[in-house]
């Protein structure tokens, strides 16, 4: 398993979709090209040329070769699971700039749902987020064009442009009796992996945004800068996840690295081909791409006791799940808030050689204790009841989703205990302002981060865990 990153290469597993982000939630390997093992089937490739043949033939107008093969693709790959898809060139490069954090874009993460384009969730700080974009939002037109009947990977490249060009984006909202059109301006999107602060003397906030190439060595200075410039010692930290949609693989590894003990057992795969089956531990050979300096190597050691809380919601997925399914599994820190989206497999981007690829579900992804994190998410230990999270789109909800396998080992959202702690509007002060448009995560107004601060300081008694054995 020695340096199984650079084996693997650039490895991704984001939500969905994203827009300018890039086709996401992925993993990229370098393979070589391997011969077929499995016949042919001879009758239904006779078919695909006989439909192949008509349509040139029959078809109202002529239709070029490269476009029926490349349609053909798309068909095969989208008909797998949401996540499966072939990337063009602009793509696949698109895919490629992405994971450094910055693209040209709307800043949203979407999906396809019955013929429309459906936002999963704007990202914070870009011209989607400020213009009121919405989780949930149905896409049904752009600029004069409607939606309908596009594929995904087309809405994407109309929603694509020059920066400070602008666009006309209708869209169907719940609650809303008429269509809503926003005129958005596009822009560079450079975001910002991780942002942290001292709430106050002994009390720091770390959030990350996205897992990008830099997203470890950016968590390290961030802690680092936390400890100097606090004035006491360090007495809790908070992690905050929500609507953080994945990224690299290899970043989710390092930032769980972080906080857990050397060699804990942080995610492992199990698919059908042998090089599908990883176990990544918190060791620098699992995070580190290429041989660079092991940037954890100096932390503080407090950042491996200080007490933790990990906030996480509808919105976070893919490799922010596989953080929060570690440090909750390793007992490492309590999870607040809402049931997670859910996306925990593992998709490989091959490269087909001619500037394309092909973006394949390859494994699922288990936590310590080996749950599945797939169509399922992380349940929380603590869960906000007050979110208005029940209605966001999950993984579960989306066409063609893969099973996780298991019986559901984890309790759902719907399946909540008394013995589970809850967090309730009775015990947050006046929420009305939820209601005002997106909240500022890290703000004043952030009220499971008022209610993460008050677990802290013993105002409520977080809930007893029960002894799991944890493989590390």
């Amino acid at each position: 398993m020695s340096n199984i990153i650079k084996k693997t290469g650039l490895i991704l597993v984001g939500a969905v979709a994203g827009v300018m982000l890039s086709l996401n939630f992925s993993a990229i390997a370098k393979r070589d090209s391997i011969e077929a093992v499995h016949p042919l089937p001879v009758e239904e490739l006779r078919t695909f040329a006989q439909v192949f043949g008509r349509i040139k033939s029959d078809y109202v107008e002529s239709v070029e070769d490269k476009k029926l093969i490349t349609e053909a693709i798309n068909g095969m790959l989208v008909g797998l699971d949401p996540h499966s898809s072939y990337l063009d060139k602009d793509e696949y490069k698109e895919l490629q700039i992405g994971t450094h954090g910055e693209f040209g874009g709307l800043g949203i993460q979407v999906t396809m749902e019955d013929g429309l384009v459906k936002v999963i969730s704007p990202i914070e700080d870009t011209p989607a987020f400020r213009a009121g974009i919405q989780t949930g939002d149905l896409i049904v037109k752009l600029d004069d064009t409607a939606v309908k009947g596009m594929s995904l990977s087309e809405a994407i490249k109309l929603m694509r442009g020059k920066p400070k060009t602008s666009i006309n984006i209708t869209i169907i909202r719940e609650g809303e009796s008429e269509p809503l059109v926003f005129t958005i301006v596009r822009d560079i999107i450079k975001i910002q992996s991780v942002k942290s602060k001292l709430i106050e003397p002994g009390y720091a906030y770390i959030r990350i945004t996205q897992f990008q190439e830099h997203t470890g060595e950016n968590l390290a200075k961030a802690i680092k800068t936390l400890f100097s410039e606090n004035t006491e010692p360090m007495k809790g930290l908070i992690l905050d996840l929500r609507n953080d949609p994945g990224g690299l693989l290899n970043g989710a590894v390092a930032v769980s690295s972080a906080f857990l003990p050397e060699n804990a057992l942080v995610v492992y795969t199990e698919g059908r081909a042998p090089d599908a089956k990883m176990r990544l531990h918190a060791n620098p050979e699992y995070y580190l791409r290429g041989h660079g300096r092991d940037y954890l190597h100096d932390l503080p050691p407090e950042i491996k006791t200080v007490p933790m809380i990990t906030l996480v919601n509808g919105g976070s997925a893919s490799a922010s799940e596989i953080v929060a399914g570690a440090l909750q599994d390793h007992k490492r820190s309590i999870v607040m808030g809402t049931q997670t989206f859910g996306k925990g497999s593992v998709q490989t981007v091959l490269p087909l050689g001619n500037e394309t690829a092909i973006k394949l579900t390859t494994a699922l992804y288990y936590t310590p204790n080996g749950h599945s994190i797939q169509a399922t998410g992380i349940t929380p230990d603590i869960l906000d009841e007050s979110a208005d999270d029940d209605q966001r789109l999950r993984e579960s909800d989306l066409n063609r989703h893969i099973s996780n396998g298991q019986k559901d080992k984890k309790k759902t959202i719907t399946e909540k205990t008394d013995s589970q702690a809850k967090v309730s509007k009775e015990d947050k002060k006046d929420d009305n302002k939820q209601n005002t448009g997106p909240i500022e995560f890290g703000s004043e107004d952030d009220l499971l981060l008022t209610q993460a601060m008050n677990y802290f300081k013993g105002v409520t008694t977080p809930p007893e865990k029960k002894d799991e054995k944890t493989d590390s």
